[in-house]
């Protein structure tokens, strides 16, 4: 650990980041202390990796890739009821939890504040995050336990959500008992020259690890050894942008344990062969989700002896763990992948960048990068209209927006009798 300011210019001189003190001497005392502490905990190591990996080609990989199975819910006749029955046994002996991602603001939404602070327009104007309480008391009510919530924010957004929450009594759930906060991980931004980017408060300019995090952030906060503390065995994985994710399934866990699998995903079938979405396959013999603009015109049209799309399994980040698969996971950082995006910054004579066109790089890993570790895991097709109500855009998107979302949110609850 870096504890001195001579210290820190030595480090920085050694990676040719010197500037980042540039603006030192302006700053207020708990800023300097908090600036000394972010250059303290980057692995200029990894920076300088990543940036180099921002300079090569695309690699081109030999993956053998095919399709994998996958279980359609609703077509699992008797087999239906007794995976549910297994399910509902574990649930009802306390041995799921929930865990939200829920780091994104709501900027693309016109929102100002976390997007599980975003109303997307029901009558009621229930927020995303009250939307996803209400369900989990009421399955919790239905099985005769408290399912245990744990909300990943970002560093952006702690405090604004766990005001929040306080606000609104944390949704009839026990901070600290049944309801639990952590902050996901964050990496430095980048600009083209390998320059690490100091944002306009002075501070090193940081963006979310992406939800490939997930892992390390759970097993580094402590998060996994509470969930032991509370002997759950089973953890869903799901986004706080979804207001139909159903985080308590008794079906999918019952597959899980009944075949005897460390991880089960939902999925949706393609709306169509072109919809740009990640679809689950085989690689090199192994689960994996494979990006559309990995999967060719011919692999994306090619369809089964049913008519069935072979790649169109949608991966929709609705996802099951044994406790035990996210330890080993959180143990084994993830590979990078860097987005290339606009972001505004205080360059080294001091002024504010506002840039018209992307500028810095920023690094993601993705949840399903793990998925490769593993030999097998279930994957259970639901369906769209009961599932997948995704807030990712404004209304003028006219897809994955605040009406469709509230559209099929409406429907889905309506037609279970529910009151919203």
């Amino acid at each position: 650990m870096i504890n001195t300011l001579d210290e820190v210019k030595f480090v920085l001189k050694k990676y040719n980041q010197e500037h980042l003190l540039n603006g030192y001497d302006k700053l207020q005392e708990k800023d300097k202390k908090e600036l000394l502490e972010q250059i303290s905990n980057i692995d200029f190591e990894l920076i300088n990796s990543l940036y180099n990996n921002t300079k090569k080609e695309d690699i081109q990989h030999n993956d053998a890739i095919e399709p994998i199975e996958y279980l359609d819910k609703y077509k699992l006749n008797d087999k239906y009821k007794y995976y549910e029955d297994i399910g509902k046994k574990s649930i009802k002996n306390g041995k799921l939890a929930a865990v939200t991602m829920a780091g994104g603001q709501g900027t693309r939404l016109g929102h100002e504040g976390p997007k599980g602070t975003y109303d997307i327009g029901l009558d009621s104007h229930k927020s995303l995050f009250e939307l996803l309480a209400d369900y989990l008391k009421q399955e919790g009510e239905k099985y005769g336990v408290v399912i245990p919530w744990f909300i990943m924010t970002s560093r952006e957004n702690n405090n604004q959500t766990l005001e929040f929450f306080e606000k609104n009594k944390y949704f009839g759930y026990k901070k600290d008992r049944d309801l639990f906060f952590f902050v996901q991980n964050e990496l430095p931004m980048i600009d083209t020259e390998g320059k690490i980017l100091i944002g306009e408060d002075g501070l090193i300019k940081l963006a979310a690890d992406g939800h490939g995090g997930i892992y390390e952030s759970l097993v580094k906060s402590g998060m996994t050894e509470k969930m032991r503390q509370l002997n759950i065995e089973w953890v869903f994985i799901g986004g706080v942008d979804n207001c139909l994710v159903k985080m308590v399934d008794p079906v999918l866990m019952g597959t899980a344990i009944d075949k005897n699998v460390t991880v089960a995903c939902k999925s949706i079938v393609k709306a169509k062969p072109e919809e740009k979405v990640g679809v689950f396959c085989k690689r090199n013999g192994r689960p994996s989700v494979i990006e559309y603009s990995e999967i060719s015109e011919d692999m994306a049209k090619a369809v089964d002896e049913n008519g069935e799309l072979l790649y169109g399994e949608s991966h929709i980040l609705c996802n099951l763990f044994k406790i035990e698969a996210i330890e080993r996971m959180g143990k084994t950082p993830l590979p990078y992948h860097s987005a290339f995006k606009k972001t505004k910054y205080i360059n080294k004579d001091g002024e504010l960048v506002v840039p018209n066109s992307p500028n810095a790089y920023k690094f993601e890993a993705f949840l399903f990068d793990a998925f490769g570790e593993i030999d097998d895991m279930v994957i259970l097709r639901v369906k769209r209209e009961e599932e997948f109500a995704p807030v990712k855009n404004s209304d003028d998107a006219k897809v994955d927006c605040p009406s469709t979302a509230r559209d099929l949110y409406e429907k889905f609850n309506k037609s279970k009798g529910m009151i919203l």
